[in-house]
């Protein structure tokens, strides 16, 4: 299989510190550094050299994403951990500014892929339901 976009990149990234991410998500707060590669956010919201090596391009990247055997597994069951935190905030989970981009994952894959619901179902729980407006400009500035 061709790996056009380099997802490998994040396969490796998460592969020695998977097991701790869904640990912290399950207990409602992050504390380890591994938000770029689980919850990637669409090219030209992060500034940092992380941030961008792990940026995803646009809506086909986010589809391959989604569609990678281990990966698109991953963060479903990731915003499903998530969504059933009622108890906390976005920000209680994350901090400050993660929250923000959480948000813009959720807004990036929910328009990937709004036939999977959970992606919108944390943006409902989380962000009154809001898209993430730098994302969805980026989105709609690729569109032809």
């Amino acid at each position: 299989m061709d790996d056009i976009y380099n997802l490998q990149r994040f396969v490796e990234a998460q592969q020695p510190v998977f097991e701790q991410v869904l640990s912290e998500l399950r207990a409602g707060r992050k504390q380890s550094h591994w938000m770029w590669f689980v919850f990637p956010q669409i090219t030209g919201l992060g500034r940092s050299e992380t941030a961008r090596f792990y940026a995803i391009t646009g809506i086909e990247e986010a589809r391959a994403y989604l569609e990678h055997p281990l990966l698109g597994p991953r963060l479903e069951q990731c915003a499903k951990i998530i969504e059933a935190q009622l108890q906390w905030t976005a920000r209680q989970i994350f901090g400050s500014p993660d929250d923000l981009k959480l948000q813009s994952c959720m807004t990036l894959f929910a328009s990937a892929a709004p036939q999977l619901k959970i992606f919108q179902a944390v943006l409902d729980t989380f962000y009154d339901g809001a898209r993430d407006p730098l994302t969805l400009e980026k989105l709609d500035s690729q569109r032809p």
